[in-house]
């Protein structure tokens, strides 16, 4: 008898030549057993194989399907995607950015200004840097300290740092039950262990705080009051200072991810300002400007900075001189207010689009926020969705990249609205749509 993982290989095979293609559906075991001329024992373990290998997803009552692709080793949302229309990331750039700031940057390429700008930088940055992030960060009556402010090179390297000094490898981080994808690496990568915690329509719900880490007790929790990625939650006021007295009562520290409160200037105060000897406040201007040149900020409670700062010196995670001195211009000349601005318009214009577009489905969104969560037609399941949609060269990401713990993922999808420009937006949710509409029977073979 052949041996099964053979057969798996000449499929695998099959598969990355494109003769099987991302979203066609495998005979039945039987069928596929008699074709290869195999048992129906070794063609079960032949399916096994290949689902263990990410390369195929089965759908109940409905048979076996072709993935998109193999899984990758590093979680969704870490790399732009090869598709020609990417719902996946979300990067957005405001109409006028690069103009806007261009006229803050042309100052820097003075020579006497701009050897300063090369010159290093540690991880509490510069006096103007620390004056402007400051003003940014205020928020409904509440401003940090500058001296407080420290720097990482971007959002994630600011997250990465908090959650390397409050948590020792072997130890417990709560999580939002669904979460950003990156913080499930970032404790990957520092040997922490994340703890699902429950959520409602308000957010984190205080009490699954308290019961996980009564069960175990827990060194800290990360979660995003405002503009929740990838549900659109923001918490109420009253919900926030429910959490506030839950970390009070348990002597928790939280990583307050504060990444798209840019987009809703009315959201309550930030949990660094109802509990400020437990929260570390993370933002970055990622978002609120670009991606290629990004400062990330970090508040952490007075007991805390030097910690977080050796965190992030060990990490090699602090922000580069000639991005701060960039940062603290484009703040003071209003550049950065201006282009906040224009994202919240340019948002709120999208989201329209998107709520035309799937007005027919069940779509979670909040108007302000860059992104939607899609609860699929019952016919689709999410991997077989991303795989159909992938084939019609759009890509979206799967609820299971964002859900954190071992619970099954919902028949879901996250889409990023920013990053194509309008037009190519619309035309991908009608295409989306359409499929949504079909079976993957109807479009297996297409």
């Amino acid at each position: 008898m052949e041996d099964y993982r053979s057969v798996a290989d000449e499929v695998a095979a099959e598969i990355a030549s494109g003769r099987l293609r991302p979203g066609g559906r495998l005979p039945t075991q039987r069928a596929f057993a008699r074709g290869r001329g195999i048992a129906d024992s070794t063609a079960s373990r032949v399916y096994r194989e290949l689902a263990r290998r990410g390369l195929v997803v089965g759908e109940v009552g409905r048979g076996t399907f072709v993935r998109a692709a193999q899984p990758p080793p590093t979680p969704a949302l870490a790399e732009p995607s090869t598709a020609g229309i990417d719902l996946e990331l979300n990067y957005p750039v405001a109409p006028g950015q690069p103009a806007l700031l261009a006229r803050g940057l042309a100052p820097l390429l003075r020579p006497d200004v701009l050897g300063a700008a090369l010159r290093p930088a540690g991880a509490g940055g510069t006096p103007e840097a620390r004056q402007a992030a400051a003003r940014l960060l205020e928020a409904d009556g509440w401003r940090p300290d500058p001296a407080r402010v420290l720097f990482a090179g971007n959002g994630r390297q600011a997250i990465a740092a908090a959650v390397a000094a409050l948590v020792p490898p072997g130890e417990r981080l709560g999580v939002e039950a669904v979460s950003y994808p990156v913080v499930k690496a970032v404790a990957h990568r520092l040997g922490v262990t994340t703890v699902p915690l429950t959520m409602d329509a308000e957010g984190l719900c205080p009490d699954a705080l308290a019961a996980a880490h009564r069960a175990t007790p827990l060194r800290a929790v990360y979660l995003q009051p405002t503009l929740h990625n990838p549900l659109g939650i923001t918490m109420p006021e009253g919900r926030r200072a429910a959490i506030a007295r839950t970390l009070r009562e348990l002597g928790l520290y939280a990583v307050e991810d504060a990444v798209w409160r840019f987009l809703d200037d009315a959201a309550p105060p930030p949990l660094a300002a109802l509990a400020p000897e437990h929260a570390i406040m993370i933002d970055s201007l990622s978002k609120r400007v670009a991606p290629g040149l990004t400062v990330g900020f970090a508040v952490p409670p007075p007991g805390l900075a030097d910690r977080l700062s050796a965190a992030l010196r060990s990490g090699a995670w602090t922000a580069p001189r000639f991005a701060l001195d960039a940062a603290a211009r484009w703040a003071a000349d209003g550049t950065l207010a201006a282009v906040a601005e224009a994202k919240r318009a340019d948002a709120a214009a999208r989201q329209r689009i998107a709520a035309e577009r799937l007005a027919e489905f069940t779509v979670r969104a909040d108007p302000r926020a860059y992104y939607c969560w899609w609860e699929l037609p019952e016919q689709w399941r999410a991997e077989t969705f991303v795989a159909a949609a992938a084939r019609r060269g759009i890509a979206v990401t799967p609820a299971a990249s964002f859900v954190v713990g071992p619970r099954g993922a919902p028949s879901a999808v996250r889409l990023g609205l920013a990053s194509p420009p309008m037009e190519t937006l619309s035309y991908a949710l009608d295409v989306l749509a359409g499929l949504a509409r079909a079976t993957p029977e109807d479009v297996a073979d297409d």
